[in-house]
């Protein structure tokens, strides 16, 4: 496990029945930790290398995160990219942003998925992003979203169930199948036994590439 800068074992402010504010909950699944961020491998991933993006203090999706966390944000995103598509396939970023969401705390999904068939030309979502302060500006105007990125572009989505499967369907799920060969949906349950082995893995590839920059 990696520790930078100055890192404190719990954040400031924490929740007492959020497994993600408590360090020693999650701590088997932690790959890196810097100052406000840990990084986590995902508890019953969908595909070897199933990563979040976790900070340290509570907030509900990264509409409320603060702009002042940005810069280690992209920092963090850059590195996994880079050992995604090293030892996997270029990554495909997701937050529910609290629609949908399993845990109430900001957390970004990082899957390598590779390709994906996301058209930037659908009327699905609505809005392109460019910056973090437009997602922070949706949800003080609108709340809940749901947030993809691939290699195309960065969009956000009205909370809408019927446009949320759709993506989960036709943009996720087919990502996912391609890379674990499942063209079934499996129960979290499924996913959390058959992720020993994954996360065993990703644990092994993610120190064999941070350890060889030194």
């Amino acid at each position: 496990m990696q520790i930078s800068g100055n890192a404190s074992s719990e954040a400031s402010t924490t929740y007492p029945d959020c497994v993600f504010c408590h360090r020693n909950q999650i701590s088997p699944y932690i790959l890196k930790e810097t100052a406000t961020f840990r990084v986590l491998a995902d508890h019953a991933p969908l595909v070897e290398g199933h990563i979040l993006i976790v900070p340290k203090q509570h907030y509900a999706c990264y509409g409320t995160v603060p702009a002042e966390l940005d810069t280690e944000l992209f920092a963090l995103k850059h590195e996994i990219q880079d050992f995604l598509t090293h030892f996997y396939a270029p990554v495909v970023f997701w937050e529910h942003g609290v629609f949908r969401q399993t845990v109430y705390h900001a957390h970004l999904h990082c899957f390598p998925f590779g390709e994906i068939r996301y058209d930037p030309a659908s009327t699905l979502h609505g809005q392109v992003v460019k910056t973090q302060d437009e997602i922070r500006s949706w949800y003080a105007a609108y709340g809940n979203y749901f947030y993809l990125q691939d290699h195309s572009g960065a969009y956000l989505f009205a909370p809408q169930l019927e446009r949320y499967y759709r993506v989960i369907r036709e943009v996720l799920w087919a990502g996912a199948s391609v890379r674990n060969g499942n063209h079934d949906m499996r129960s979290p349950q499924q996913r959390y036994e058959e992720g020993k082995v994954l996360i065993k893995a990703l644990t092994t590839n993610w120190n064999t590439f941070f350890n060889s920059k030194g």
